[in-house]
């Protein structure tokens, strides 16, 4: 989800929730205690040089179990960050306390953000030896052609 997406879906809501995939619900009092800018300028495995860039919130859970982040103020933390770190409109990213910070994608459900899994991935696979992804077929699913030579009685073997 972008930065422009969550801005929108923002205006239209009366509560923030945010949910885990498998359907845990962020408490309703945590604090977004960081909207960000992060750059990381790297080299992946194949020697190319990359840049990217997210926007990056942090959720936290305090013990104030009676704080609750509404739309607007939400919206304010966003403008605010926009002007001052002249955040662009992409991606967004989400960092959120478990076992350890996890990092996560946003998306909507129409009530709730959702955080999204994100994994790992080589980004020179074609570099690396790492061969593509074959499809895969199932053999019962496969239609054979039936030509003149091959039939039974055509005596073609």
């Amino acid at each position: 989800m972008k930065l422009s997406q969550i801005k929108n879906q923002l205006q239209q809501l009366n509560d923030v929730n945010f949910k885990l995939v498998d359907g845990t619900m962020v408490p309703a009092h945590f604090h977004v205690t960081e909207v960000g800018l992060i750059t990381k300028h790297f080299i992946d495995c194949g020697g190319t040089v990359r840049n990217e860039k997210v926007v990056n919130f942090q959720l936290w859970n305090a013990n104030d179990t009676d704080h609750r982040l509404k739309p607007q103020k939400l919206l304010n933390i966003i403008s605010l960050s926009e002007k001052t770190l002249g955040i662009e409109d992409l991606e967004i990213e989400v960092e959120y306390q478990s076992d350890t910070i996890g990092k996560y994608g946003l998306d909507f459900d129409g009530e709730n953000f959702i955080l999204t899994t994100k994994q790992t991935n080589c980004l020179a696979q074609d570099k690396c030896g790492i061969p593509p992804e074959k499809l895969k077929v199932n053999i019962a699913d496969l239609q054979t052609e039936k030509t003149a030579c091959c039939t039974p009685g055509s005596s073609c073997c």
